[in-house]
């Protein structure tokens, strides 16, 4: 059973941060799907439910984002 979490960043400056985070989300064990929306900065991940929102935001800092969870 996944569930979801969203996040927001501020600091997506191009679409090709749209492709790196979700490509480098992806990877992550137990990420199934990612969404980003470049303009408002919303990042949502479908994933398992062992994995926490800090993890999905220290791999966003790994990538170069900064990035904390949302409520939209």
């Amino acid at each position: 059973m996944a569930v979801e979490t969203t996040l927001r960043s501020e600091s997506l400056t191009c679409p090709s941060c749209v492709a790196k985070i979700e490509r480098g989300l992806k990877r992550l064990s137990g990420v199934e799907a990612v969404h980003v929306a470049f303009g408002s900065g919303r990042i949502d991940v479908r994933h398992r439910p062992d994995v926490s929102s800090d993890e999905l935001a220290a791999a966003l800092a790994r990538l170069g984002y900064e990035a904390h969870e949302a409520a939209f």
